[in-house]
């Protein structure tokens, strides 16, 4: 039976895993996420999510799986981190109001012996957010600690008019091309081993 590893301590990552019934242990892989990396937002997270699936990789035997994701929004070609303070959440929240946005997540899973990483993009329309609205929802603390300053899954929803793409990828983990990665690339049948 195979064992899988979440290399994050992304706590929406592990709900998405847990949701499903998938048992795994998450840890958090101890990487640089500043220093070296590509310049467009499909390449970085696809970099980040390597290099966290192969700092932990060594450390298991070859019936363990890791799993890897890294996710950053982008508005008109610029990556929105996670706020640094309440007017940056403020700002942000101002610039995705009324228009669209794109999630990028990236994905690597490996066994140590075969690593396959790759990336998901969803597109975001938010409604038009206004200046009370923001002022409300920046008081709750939430976006504090997303990127982009919004989480899809909780009061930040609220603002999202549509999506073009994996809900989950919004989130933090694109769950179908995960589910399909271990099915076609593990032999890992996700419905057959979960509880």
């Amino acid at each position: 039976m195979k064992k899988f590893i979440l290399a994050s301590a992304s706590a929406r990552r592990r709900e998405i895993l847990s949701h499903i019934g998938l048992e795994y242990t998450a840890i958090a892989a101890d990487v640089d996420e500043i220093t070296g990396l590509p310049d467009t937002p499909a390449d970085i997270v696809r970099e980040l999510a390597k290099r966290k699936a192969l700092a932990l990789s060594d450390k298991f035997d070859g019936d363990t799986i890791v799993i890897g994701s890294d996710t950053v929004v982008c508005m008109d070609g610029r990556v929105l981190n996670k706020p640094k303070d309440k007017d940056d959440a403020r700002r942000m929240l101002k610039s995705l109001s009324g228009g669209k946005h794109q999630v990028y997540s990236g994905l690597c899973v490996t066994d140590g012996e075969k690593t396959i990483c790759t990336h998901a993009v969803t597109t975001v329309k938010m409604r038009d957010i206004s200046d009370d609205e923001i002022n409300a929802y920046i008081a709750t603390g939430e976006p504090l600690d997303k990127a982009g300053a919004y989480g899809i899954q909780d009061k930040g929803g609220i603002f999202v008019e549509r999506i073009e793409g994996d809900y989950y990828n919004v989130v933090g983990l694109p769950l179908e091309m995960l589910c399909s990665i271990l099915s076609r690339d593990f032999g890992v049948s996700v419905l057959e081993i979960i509880k």
